[in-house]
């Protein structure tokens, strides 16, 4: 059975690369389960299907990840806003700073999110902070603290849709890669 990541680079059902994919039946499994639930959950909650494509969109921009990026805005309203906003932001990570330690002489300044008056106003408070949360978590995640939840807090998010945010982000993260990774891979099979 295919699923989003064999239609995203075109495994064929009986090629090396799905044969591959099914000796890790479970990780296959959990991983298309995780997304149906991130992004297409029978009840949406505290974060709408549009601000999770939206996040989805944002996220694979800041990554360079062209197909995923695809998938999450088709049919998105304001994808340009959301490109803009990513293109807007884009930096070089992980950056951030360290608790006081041995590890503090690695600190570096973390890039800036900053969007366009335009742009910000187009998504409205809650995306952009929601975007704003996702560029430190992909950017600069030493720099997390609990005064980086205020901004959430502020343009509206619940502590439960701050937990979603936070989850869609990471699951992206390790999506994204699994996703370049299968596509090396199938260069080479």
């Amino acid at each position: 059975m295919s699923d989003l990541i064999d239609t995203l680079l075109g495994i064929e059902p009986q090629s090396p690369l799905a044969t591959l994919r099914l000796q890790r039946h479970l990780t296959r499994t959990h991983t298309e389960e995780s997304h149906r639930v991130l992004f297409r959950p029978e009840t949406a909650g505290d974060v709408s299907i549009e601000e999770r494509m939206a996040l989805g969109t944002y996220v694979c921009a800041l990554h360079g990840a062209q197909a995923l990026l695809e998938h999450y805005a088709t049919a998105l309203a304001n994808r340009g806003a959301v490109e803009a906003a990513a293109a807007q932001t884009r930096a070089c990570g992980p950056t951030g700073h360290f608790p006081a330690g041995p590890l503090s002489a690695e600190d570096s300044p973390a890039p800036p999110f900053a969007l366009a008056a335009e742009t910000a106003a187009t998504l409205g408070p809650r995306l952009v902070a929601a975007f704003a949360h996702a560029h430190m978590l992909v950017f600069h995640p030493r720099d997390a603290s609990p005064a980086a939840f205020r901004p959430l807090l502020e343009a509206g998010w619940t502590t439960d849709g701050i937990v979603t945010l936070s989850q869609i982000v990471a699951f992206l993260s390790y999506q994204i890669r699994v996703v370049q990774g299968l596509g090396v891979l199938a260069g080479r099979l």
